[in-house]
């Protein structure tokens, strides 16, 4: 049985994180959805950036558009949206057979957005009006300005993947967020049934720690820290808060694990698979990684639901003079920063491209 299977049938939910034109155009991401179990995707404007930076997959579009008189944000919205509802109604079988619980795909808000609450809430409504899709999620972070807005969206109906997430603290703030915003929707009598992911990183801890620890502890940390957002993950799974809103008809926003590339060459390069095997979760995975775990991984033993021995580890991480709550605030806003940075490269590649090709047309 090909690996990527047996993890589906523990219950853990593949997905894709990335998307380009040519992923859809080519068939490349149909057959990872028949192949390689793929039951959802994930992008991001780091993806987004890199995507139309090195090819021309996009500039007939971009020329068109620009001739209408858009650009940059709404030139971007208009391409993406038109690629992640193909992608979407790829996994819409997913998403029935599931009955909405997998075949999703996620679309984030600006990053310049990531400290404005109310704006943050405005552009997540309209981009998951225009996008009209039952399975499209709206990532929003979760940082303290964006809780706020994670808890409106989900009253209002819309379904959200909270993103930039680095620890069980940041996990457990942003799936509260997530129940008001559901226990809002049961007081005012509509169905509490919206549906949401929240993502916690991974690898980007064990490279801020690599030079800083001892040898036996390196590409420890983020695995401990994904086995300690599970156990709370758990936790909330069985409070009688959460049951109460279950009863009333919701369902559990899952755990997903994301940053799951292996940074370290001298580690093994499916890690973070391997490693978070949890079922009613997603491990959302770079090309290169799913390939690898197709090709050569392992589904072994599931994550404890006290998290086994993450709390040991990651007091041998203080141990070690390592401020873990310090250093998830700090990888949150470095995240928030390069997403921002990606967003500003990305309008500049669409205004750069949108300009020439304009003026190539002219000159024909």
């Amino acid at each position: 049985m090909k690996a990527t299977l047996e993890l589906n049938r523990a219950g853990q939910s593949l997905w894709l994180d990335n998307i380009t034109r040519e992923l859809l155009t080519s068939g490349t991401l149909k057959r990872y959805i028949e192949e390689l179990t793929v039951t959802g995707l994930t992008s991001n404007p780091t993806i987004f950036d890199h995507a139309m930076k090195h090819g021309a997959a996009y500039d007939d579009d971009i020329r068109s558009l620009a001739q209408q008189g858009l650009a940059d944000e709404k030139l971007f919205f208009e391409l993406a949206l038109e690629d992640l509802t193909r992608a979407a109604d790829l996994f819409r079988p997913v998403h029935d057979r599931t009955a909405g619980v997998d075949g999703w795909v996620s679309l984030e808000v600006s990053p310049r957005l990531a400290y404005d609450t109310n704006s943050t809430l405005a552009e997540a409504r309209d981009l998951h009006g225009r996008a009209s899709r039952p399975n499209l999620f709206i990532k929003i972070p979760g940082t303290k300005e964006g809780l706020p807005a994670i808890e409106s969206a989900i009253f209002a109906g819309v379904p959200i993947n909270v993103t930039l997430l680095f620890s069980a603290d940041q996990y457990v703030a942003a799936a509260e967020a997530w129940l008001r915003g559901i226990e809002r929707r049961i007081a005012a009598g509509l169905n509490p049934n919206v549906t949401s992911v929240a993502s916690i990183f991974l690898s980007r801890w064990d490279v801020a720690v690599a030079d800083k620890v001892p040898a036996g502890l390196r590409n420890k940390l983020g695995l401990a820290v994904g086995r300690s957002a599970y156990r709370a993950y758990c936790e909330q799974l069985a409070s009688a808060r959460w049951l109460r809103a279950f009863n009333a008809g919701a369902r559990p926003q899952r755990l997903l694990f994301a940053s799951t590339g292996t940074k370290d060459p001298k580690a093994s390069d499916v890690l973070y698979v391997e490693g978070l095997v949890g079922p009613y979760t997603v491990n959302t995975m770079p090309e290169n990684t799913l390939k690898a775990f197709a090709d050569h991984g392992k589904v072994g033993d599931a994550i404890r639901a006290d998290g086994g021995d993450s709390q040991a580890v990651l007091a041998e991480f203080t141990k070690a003079g390592v401020d873990l709550a310090a250093l998830a605030a700090k990888l949150q806003k470095e995240g928030a920063d390069a997403f921002v940075a990606s967003w500003d490269s990305l309008m500049g590649v669409i205004g750069s491209k949108a300009t020439a090709l304009k003026k190539a047309a002219g000159a024909r």
